[in-house]
Formats: structure tokens, sequence, C-alpha cells
């Protein structure tokens, strides 16, 4: 990755970035400007916070039905619990790093880590990139896997990107986190986790989504896995017509969060009247 000032903007140009950027904007004016936003906006935040969660764990291979994830307490048992409690853990987390993020972003993500770990991965892999030898566990993403040192170099070119700041649409930059986290699996577990809550920090720090009501890990699952991968795979390619669909898969990953929300707010406003 690129870390010359404003290495992002080139890819807001891309064609076709604007429109994704259009759309993924009037979904998500759409849902601020909702009435029930104005008297019960937390709990519009928490149940966008729950879904995501549910939605970040189905495409990690534990797709439960929202309402067992609201009724379960324990997330401890079977590996499917743990992914669940993983991702309601890491996704909650997110909300809190966001004040570090613009000055200390792979201090974010280390603690991403941690949180999603929660415990079941070796003490000395947790919270850091994974050194020379060190196996990946991530089935979701099947593409090779870049060594150590490739891992260290593009995650501080990563870091400079985030901390230099850039002009293009923070859906851009919240892509290209997703998809850089995603390319390098840079801890040896939990990193789609990890890249998704990464996006949703991304998309809150920058102002575009400040009360974390617009889930984009829904839209994500709600296209698929397959079509995750696929776009993904345009992001691993790097040319710009493969750059330009993944940013546009993740723009209405975020335009469906958005929609996702609306439909909370139609449903407390029924319950309500």
């Amino acid at each position: 990755m690129s870390t010359k000032p404003d290495a992002l903007a080139p890819l807001g140009a891309l064609p076709g970035v604007d429109d994704s950027v259009e759309a993924m904007r009037k979904a998500v004016d759409r849902v601020y400007g909702h009435r029930v936003m104005r008297r019960r906006s937390a709990e519009v935040t928490s149940e966008a916070v729950l879904r995501g969660a549910r939605a970040s764990a189905a495409l990690a291979g534990a797709d439960w039905a929202l309402e067992e994830v609201r009724r379960r307490t324990d997330f401890s048992g079977d590996p499917q619990a743990r992914t669940v409690g993983a991702a309601l853990r890491v996704t909650a987390e997110a909300g809190h790093l966001l004040s570090v993020w613009r000055q200390s972003p792979l201090r974010v993500l280390a603690r991403l880590h941690l949180v999603a770990a929660g415990g079941t991965d070796s003490e000395e892999t947790v919270g850091r990139p994974r050194l020379a030898g060190e196996a990946v566990d991530e089935p979701a993403v099947t593409a090779p896997l870049p060594d150590a040192e490739e891992v260290a170099a593009r995650l501080d070119g990563l870091a400079q990107v985030v901390v230099t700041g850039s002009s293009a649409p923070a859906l851009v930059t919240a892509a290209v986190v997703h998809g850089e986290l995603l390319a390098l699996r840079p801890f040896v577990s939990h990193n789609a986790l990890v890249a998704r809550a990464a996006e949703r920090v991304v998309l809150v720090g920058s102002g575009l989504d400040p009360k974390s009501i617009c889930p984009a890990e829904v839209g994500h699952a709600e296209a698929g896995p397959d079509a995750y991968r696929e776009a993904l795979d345009g992001y691993l390619a790097g040319t710009p017509a493969g750059m330009a669909a993944w940013i546009a898969h993740c723009g209405r990953a975020a335009e469906l969060g958005a929609r996702e929300s609306t439909a909370v707010c139609e449903a407390l406003q029924r319950g309500a009247a």
C-alpha cells in the first residue's frame, strides 16, 4: 500500500465509486432523519450493534437466528457459540476505540484481536501481528497468505495512511482498511471479525455514521459469503476495476445496514403508536 500523502484519493475517482458513495449517503441520511431517532436513538444503536455482530458471526460460519443471539448469555460452549461471543465482544468494543483510531490504529487492531480472542488463543499470540511460521486460523478467507515480514510492512503502511488522513470519502477508507486486513490476516485468528469491526470504526469515526446505526456487517451477510469472497478477490487483484468493485460492495453493505436500522425505527414507531 502506498504511504504517500492522500494515498487513497485516487480510489475515490474510480468509475462507479461516486455512485456508491451517493447511494450509501442517501440511505444513511434517511435513517438519521427518521423521527424515532430524535427520541430513541440509543435503542436503535443497541439493536444495530447486536445485528451487526450477529451478521459478522454468520460470515464467520456461525449463522444463528437473531433471537437466539439475543436470548443466549453463555457463549463459551461449542465453536459456533464461541464465534458468536467473539463477534459480540469485538463489535461492542469497536465503539470504545474511536478516539484512539486516528492516533494509533495498530493499537486499536491489537485491542480488537485481544477482545475477539477472549482467552481462547495462546497468550503469546494475542494482540500482536503473527510471526514467521505461525499458522492462521481463518477458513473464510482462502487467498494466499502474505509472510510475516510483508504483513508488518503493510500494516505500517496502513497505519500511516489512517494517521495522515485522506480527502477520499469515508467509504473508500473503510473499504481499504477492511480489505487490507482480510488480505493480510495479521493475527493468528479472528482476522475477519477484526476487519469488519475496523470497517465499523472508520465509518463511525469519520462522522458518516456517528451513532453507529448503519451496520455494514448486515449488508455483507445479506449479500452472502460467495459475493463477499468474490468482491474481496477484486481487492486482492489490485486492478482499478477490482478495487472499484470491492468499494462498491462495501458501500452496498453499509447501505443495506442503514436500511436495516430504518426498519428497526419503523418497528419501534409502530410499537410506540
